[in-house]
């Protein structure tokens, strides 16, 4: 298959990224990846960033943005970087992009024109290019967290939890766009007159990348923003009205503000001249819809994945697209267009680190710990901080914060009981007994692992984690496969890009045991005020 190389981009919130693939070669392999730090990057830490924070100071408390030119900064120094190094950008066949979620821009109609531009070429760098195109001047992210009054009107205007729940798969979050958009335009009426496109930060990029002004959002990221219909995969009149009810244009005008929708890898069209003749494309790139950061990083896993980071992230395959209807966790589309159940608890491993820090035990130790308490005998609770999944204020623990009690009896029940939690309240969306793929630091221990594998009543397996670029990169492929008839073989590349461990098989007797703690744990204030998932 001739120019047959793919191009994964991910825009994150520390850094640019990209992964060139290689989906031909037995085994298949990425042939490039480069990564471009915010901060440390002097082409993009000029454009006005907190060094720690990397947002653009706020102006008001809960305000979290960061500026588009360092996004299209880096995207000309990384396809720059990647030429100079001898990336045979002319032999890619397509490219998918990746964004943090929920991160958006409002454009003016010379940004929509600056967008069709590309397609004409010329040699002026993107961050000249889209000089004024921005009615907002900067990009809301994920952080925001100040549109909370927004978020809750929206929810009341569909009457209350279940149905805002059921009609867009999620409980109208804060950080979503629409809760954001919502706010901004409440704020700032001029803003709202003057913004002719509301693009989520994967769109916009793949409109750019494509020189097409009207590239669609994707399902999955879209189902980020409370105004598609999670079912119908279409904007939802209902949403539509809540998120702007009282607004200048009402529905209509928001809606004109809006692209359609399409499947992350549906063509937005073929690369456009600026980047064919300034990095070497070819013009038959084709460049998908693209999607957020979850849904592509979820394109390298088939089945269910449990990443145990700084915060627990549970994904979950559902085959039809089903809701939490408790509203604790997000129904999204994969970077294929695949349902699945997105929950993230924030109190995860950080809180395991933690104790760990305050006691001063190694990695050793903690595993020792684990080895000498009995799996599900100690019933505690420590949340440092708020919780989401499920929504609970933070829970104090004096004897861990203090360091006073017994490491082994904390450190254990600590690890049980956020683990347990983690999947009692995933009871209404978990669907499969297939083996669940673990990630992140903690899985290197045989003592988690058979915790979990216990926990969740299936057998675990390991993978390396292999992040959002190269989940684009392989959307990127399914897309010239679709374009070109040739079967994707994604099974296939996803053994070979992300290897797997030892499976580790739930033990019968550790399984009961965690069952009773699960039952006792829902109980106890405040999970007993908190709508159960499974019972």
């Amino acid at each position: 298959m001739e120019r047959a190389l793919t191009l994964g981009i991910d825009i994150s919130t520390q850094s640019i990224s990209a992964v060139v693939l290689d989906p031909r070669e037995s085994p298949a392999r990425a042939v490039a990846h480069l990564s471009l730090s915010y901060r440390d990057d002097s082409r993009l830490n000029r454009f006005g960033i907190h060094r720690e924070s990397l947002l653009v100071p706020p102006r008001v408390p809960g305000e979290a943005d960061q500026p588009p030119e360092m996004f299209l900064a880096g995207l000309d120094a990384l396809l720059g970087d990647l030429a100079a190094a001898g990336v045979r950008l002319g032999q890619v066949g397509a490219v998918s992009v990746s964004a943090q979620q929920h991160g958006h821009v409002y454009l003016t109609e010379a940004g929509l024109e600056a967008i069709a531009a590309l397609g004409r070429g010329g040699e002026s760098p993107l961050v000249k290019r889209f000089d004024g195109a921005f009615s907002y001047g900067t990009a809301p992210i994920w952080q925001t967290s100040n549109s909370q009054p927004q978020a809750e009107e929206i929810r009341d205007a569909l009457g209350g939890v279940l149905p805002v729940v059921e009609r867009s798969g999620s409980n109208s979050p804060a950080r979503f766009t629409g809760a954001v958009i919502r706010r901004t335009a409440q704020t700032v009426p001029s803003i709202w007159e003057k913004t002719a496109r509301i693009s989520l930060l994967s769109s916009f990029f793949s409109a750019i990348l494509s020189g097409n002004p009207d590239c669609p959002i994707d399902w999955g990221n879209g189902s980020g923003m409370t105004l598609m219909d999670y079912h119908t995969r279409q904007w939802s009149p209902e949403l539509l009205q809540a998120v702007s009810q009282g607004l200048p244009g009402g529905a209509d005008a928001l809606r004109a503000k809006l692209p359609g929708l399409a499947s992350p890898v549906a063509e937005s069209g073929r690369i456009a001249r600026y980047f064919q003749e300034r990095f070497g494309f070819s013009q038959d790139c084709i460049v998908n819809a693209g999607s957020g950061d979850n849904p592509q990083s979820k394109v390298m896993i088939r089945g269910d994945l449990l990443s145990l980071g700084t915060s627990f992230v549970y994904m979950v395959d559902t085959g039809t697209p089903l809701v939490d209807r408790s509203g604790y966790a997000n129904s999204m589309y994969d970077g294929l267009g695949n349902p699945f159940v997105f929950a993230c608890r924030t109190n995860g491993a950080m809180v395991w680190d933690r104790l760990r820090g305050i006691y001063g035990a190694d990695l050793a130790r903690a595993e020792a710990a684990l080895e000498k308490v009995r799996p599900g005998a100690e019933t505690i609770v420590w949340q440092p901080y708020a919780e989401s999944y499920p929504q609970v204020p933070p829970i104090d623990l004096e004897e861990a914060r203090s360091g006073g009690g017994d490491f082994s009896r904390l450190y254990s029940g600590i690890v049980d009981s956020s683990l347990v939690l983690t999947r009692h309240y995933a009871g209404t969306f978990e669907v499969s007994r297939e083996p669940l793929a673990l990630t992140g630091g903690p899985s290197a221990s045989l003592a988690i692992r058979q915790r979990v594998a216990a926990i969740f009543e299936r057998p675990v397996i390991v993978l390396e984690s292999s992040g959002a670029a190269l989940g684009s990169a392989l959307a990127a492929w399914q897309t010239l496969c679709n374009a070109r008839g040739h079967k994707a073989e994604l099974d296939r590349l996803r053994q070979d890009l992300v290897p797997s461990g030892e499976m580790v098989y739930p033990d019968s007797t550790m399984a009961s045991a965690y069952r009773e703690l699960a039952s006792r744990l829902i109980r106890r204030a405040p999970f007993a005020s908190s709508p159960s998932a499974s019972g």
